[in-house]
C-alpha cells in the first residue's frame, strides 16, 4: 500500500513557471446563497400508476388522450370480452346452486324440528349451503376485479341479462402519460392499457457536482416558477457525469410541474459561507475534495468540502485564509508532484 502523501510540498518558481501553474487570490467568502442545478420531476413510485386489462378482450373505444388529464371515476376505454360472458355465467351458475342450497337447508331444518329427519341431513345441507355460497363468492370477487359493479353483480347472480364488454375507470386523479392502445386492439388479460400518473405528491431529483454538501429540510427553490421543495437525501452513487442525486419533496406549486420535465432549481448550500474557485481548482484524493494553497516553499493539499457550483464554478469551504493563493491552473500537475512526493498513489 504507497504511503499517504504529505500536505506540503515542493515545486520551485522554475518549475512554476514551465507546468503553467495559474493563481487566483483568496479576497472575502461570499455568502453561501446557492448554485442554478439542473432537476427531474419525479412521481413516488405508488403514484405512477399502470392501467392493464382486466381481462382478454377488444378494445372497442377510448375515451382519452395522452396529457389529458383525468379525474376519479371518469372512463378510460371500453373493452368487449367473450371472457366476460363466460365468468358471467360461472356467477349465474354459483348463484342458482346457492338458491337451491338454501331451500332445501330451510326444508331439511323444518323436518328436523317436526322429527321428520336426523340431524345428520341437516349438517349435510349445511355443507353443501357452505360450499355454494364460497362458490358464489369466488365469482363475485372475479367479475368485482374485472372492474364490474355490484349492482351489476347482483342482477347477473339473480339471473339477469349478461353483459358482452365493460367499461374500465381511473381510480384516481392524474395526468394519462402513456396510452398503450387503440380501438380494435385484442388485449390479454394484464396487458398494459395506459400510464396515470397522479401529482399528489411530487419530487425533484437534483444533480450535484460530487462532495456538495445539502443538509436535510433545507429549502429549495424552482427558477422562473412559485416552486418550492424540501431536500430529504443526498445518494450515495455518483453517476458518469460526476453528480450526485438530490432527492426533494415538492412542498409548494406542484400542479404547475409535470413528471419527466427537467427545471432548473436553486439549491441553498450547508455550512454558510465559502470561497468560489473555478471548478478545475478542485481535485480529488480518495474521495476527499483538495485544492492546492501556494506557500513560501511550494504548494499545500488543503481538504474542502464542496457546498455547490454552477457554471464552471464551485464554492468551497475548509481551512483557507484572504490573502492566500490558489492554484486554478495547471492543478493536474501539481496534484501528480505532490502524490509523488508522497510516495504516490
Amino acid at each position: 500500500m504507497a504511503a499517504a502523501p504529505a500536505a506540503d510540498f515542493v515545486v520551485a518558481p522554475v518549475q512554476l513557471q514551465a507546468l503553467g501553474v495559474g493563481l487566483q487570490k483568496l479576497v472575502a467568502p461570499s455568502s453561501a446563497t446557492g448554485g442554478s442545478a439542473p432537476a427531474k420531476v419525479t412521481l413516488p413510485a405508488e403514484l405512477d400508476v399502470l392501467v392493464s386489462a382486466p381481462v382478454d378482450g377488444v378494445v372497442t373505444q377510448v375515451f382519452v388522450n395522452p396529457q389529458d388529464a383525468v379525474k376519479p371515476g371518469q372512463a378510460l376505454l371500453r373493452l368487449v370480452s367473450p371472457a366476460l360472458g363466460e365468468m358471467q355465467l360461472r356467477l349465474m351458475e354459483a348463484g342458482t346452486r346457492l338458491q337451491l342450497a338454501r331451500q332445501t337447508l330451510d326444508r331439511d331444518r323444518r323436518l328436523f324440528d317436526e322429527g321428520i329427519l336426523p340431524e345428520r341431513r341437516v349438517q349435510e345441507a349445511q355443507a353443501a349451503h357452505r360450499s355454494a355460497e364460497a362458490a358464489t363468492r369466488q365469482a363475485e370477487a372475479a367479475l368485482h376485479l374485472a372492474g364490474m359493479s355490484d349492482e351489476a353483480l347482483q342482477r347477473v347472480a339473480a339471473g339477469g341479462r349478461l353483459q358482452d364488454g365493460l367499461t374500465v375507470f381511473a381510480r384516481s386523479a392524474g395526468w394519462v402519460t402513456a396510452l398503450e392502445v387503440r380501438p380494435g386492439q385484442r388485449v390479454h388479460e394484464a396487458d398494459a392499457l395506459l400510464r396515470l400518473a397522479n401529482p399528489r405528491e411530487v419530487w425533484l431529483e437534483v444533480q450535484l457536482p460530487v462532495g456538495a454538501s445539502v443538509a436535510p429540510g433545507q429549502a429549495i427553490t424552482v427558477a422562473g416558477r412559485d416552486v418550492s421543495a424540501v431536500a430529504q437525501s443526498l445518494g450515495p452513487l455518483v453517476s458518469e457525469a460526476q453528480t450526485q442525486t438530490l432527492r426533494a419533496r415538492v412542498t409548494r406549486g406542484a400542479t404547475s410541474l409535470r413528471p419527466g420535465e427537467v427545471v432548473q432549481v436553486n439549491v441553498p448550500r450547508a455550512g454558510g459561507a465559502g470561497w468560489v474557485l473555478p471548478q478545475a481548482a478542485v481535485v480529488h484524493h480518495e474521495g476527499q475534495p483538495h485544492v492546492f494553497v501556494r506557500t513560501a516553499r511550494g504548494f499545500a493539499a488543503v481538504p474542502v468540502q464542496v457546498n455547490g457550483g454552477a457554471a464552471g464554478a464551485v464554492q468551497v469551504s475548509g481551512q483557507l485564509q484572504s490573502g492566500q493563493e490558489v492554484a486554478v491552473r495547471a492543478v493536474v500537475a501539481l496534484k501528480s508532484a505532490w502524490l509523488g512526493h508522497g510516495g504516490g498513489e
